[in-house]
This record gives structure tokens, sequence and C-alpha cells, in this order.
């Protein structure tokens, strides 16, 4: 059985202040737990290491070039090394499906964080949104550094809420100071109501949350606008209804769609709009092919498509 390697994960740009943070790391005795440390940098950027203020004792520092990002390498380097944890600083251009397909056998993220610089963070969100997207969805935590008083927190959280409620937020200003995001996520429809209104505008954080929070929902009411979906292989009184959500860009776009139970006699087809109104249960079924929330509508009708037929978080 391999021994499982945990691995302590940096993402962002370049200059974005991983290094220094790395730095910090690697200085605070809190952080020297024994354990061999093999520190993987993929990339230069004006900040270099100073290992001569490491209160870690037992380290080695690897740059790893891009062609040479694989996984017989990095497990030569674990092995070589005879690692029993890892901090990889990692290329901010490249993708984390390049980071998982090379990932060695053994190999555990620990921890994920995220760095940006705020002075330059919303020109790479409109022009590099993928990118932005693919390092903030596993963050546990996402730090904006360079921080200035001016600038609208609110607008920086509400880019990374778009992608994910789970990491914290920490802006950290020029000089130093730093502070966690205390900004509240109330979501944008009344989960307390009799019948709970999914507006149109809302259905994309709709189905995140209920997918990411599904007992919350267990036993609600709901009402939304959704595209039908049918295939001859489902059992009569059974379609699926959703939305095509983009979560980052035209290339992640996906039909996002929830079981429904219904006893209508309306001739359903495929791409049909439809009104629900569906009591919430979360169980087995075939379709998901695991447990997942199931609609039992009690009432279904035709509707108009919503003004923008595709869901976004923007």
């Amino acid at each position: 059985m391999v021994k499982e390697i945990p691995v302590y994960l940096f993402l962002g740009f370049l200059d974005a202040g991983k290094t220094k943070f790395i730095q910090e790391t690697f200085e605070d005795e809190r952080f020297d737990s024994g354990e061999r440390t093999l520190l993987i940098v993929c990339e230069e950027g004006e900040e270099e290491y100073v290992p001569a203020r490491f209160a870690v004792r037992k380290f080695s520092i690897e740059k790893v070039e891009e062609e040479d990002f694989t996984v017989e390498n990095l497990t030569r380097l674990c092995r070589a090394f005879r690692a029993e944890r890892v901090v990889l600083e990692y290329n901010g251009m490249r993708t984390m499906q390049e980071l998982f397909d090379a990932m060695p056998d053994g190999w555990a993220i620990a921890q994920v964080m995220t760095f940006f610089d705020a002075t330059t963070f919303f020109s790479y969100n409109k022009n590099m949104r993928q990118l932005v997207y693919d390092k903030m969805q596993y963050a546990d935590m996402v730090v904006f550094n360079r921080f200035k008083g001016e600038y609208s927190k609110e607008e920086f959280h509400k880019v990374v809420r778009a992608v994910s409620r789970r990491p914290g937020i920490v802006y950290e200003y020029l000089g130093g100071r730093a502070e966690y995001d205390e900004i509240e996520d109330p979501l944008p429809f009344d989960l307390d109501a009799k019948i709970v209104e999914i507006q149109d505008k809302d259905f994309a954080f709709f189905y995140r949350d209920l997918t990411e929070d599904m007992e919350k929902y267990r036993g609600k009411v709901v009402r939304f606008k959704g595209l039908v979906a049918v295939d001859k292989k489902m059992k009569a009184g059974t379609i699926v209804v959703g939305r095509h959500i983009m979560t980052c860009c035209e290339a992640d776009i996906t039909y996002s769609g929830l079981v429904c139970l219904h006893a209508s006699a309306l001739p359903l087809k495929t791409r049909d709009w439809v009104t629900v109104t569906a009591r919430i249960d979360i169980a087995y079924h075939d379709i998901y092919g695991t447990e997942g929330p199931v609609l039992k509508a009690s009432a279904l009708d035709y509707s108009a498509p919503p003004e923008q037929e595709l869901a976004t978080f923007f």
C-alpha cells in the first residue's frame, strides 16, 4: 500500500504573493513538524526563497519545468528525498487538470490556498476567466494581496462566491495588515417560505446550493421555471427539469437537471419550458445512480422561456 503524502497547494498567477507566503510559512516554527518537506516550485517570480531563514529543518527545494511536471519525475523527486509532505507552488497558467494528471500515487491534497494581486485581479478575471475560476474552485482560502482601502470588498467577494461558497477570503493590504471577509451570503430566496420561489436569475445559485447541501432542502416546496429533458428509458411520469448553467465561460456550459416525478397528462418533450411546483425529497434514483434531489410535482404546466435562457452566477 502506497503511503499517503499530504500536499499543500499554493495557486495563483505570477507575482500574486505565493512565494512570500510560503517563505513566511517555512519561517514559522509551528510548520516544522519534523517531516521531510519537499518544496516544488513551478515558476520563478521576483521573490526568491531565503532558505537560511527557514525554521523547517528537513527540506529540499526543487524547481520543476513544465516539460518535467510528470508523474514519473514527481515520483522520482519524492523518493529521492524520501519526502513525507509536499508544498507545491503551482504555475498559474497551467490548469488543475494538468496537476491532477501528474499527481503520483499517494499524493493527497491537504490544503489549497489561492492568491491574487488585487490590483490586476479584475483584468485577469475579464480576460482569463476560465483560469481564474480554475484556481478558485478547489480553494480553501482565497487571498487578495496588495489590497487598497478604496477597493470594494463586495466586488471581490461576489466573484469568489460565484465560484464557490466554501473558501475563506482574506484581504491583505499594502503594509501587511490582513482582514478576513465577514460579508454574509444570504440566499437570494426565502427558504422558510411555504413555497420557495426561485426567480429565473437565481436558478444557478439554487441548483448549486441544493446539490451542495441537500438535507437543507428535504421537504421544502419550490417553484421554478425549467427546461425539460425526457428519454424513452424513463418511466412514465418521470422527467428531468433544469437549466443550462454557465459556471465560468462558454466552454463549461452544462445542462443541470433534477429528477421530477409528476402526474401531468401533458405530452412533455425535451426542450419544453415548464413551471413546476414540487416538494423535494432526497432519495436514490437510477438517473443519478446515487442519492439525490427528487422532485414530486404538485403542479406542472408549460411556460414561456425566461428572458435569459442560460443560467449564470453573474
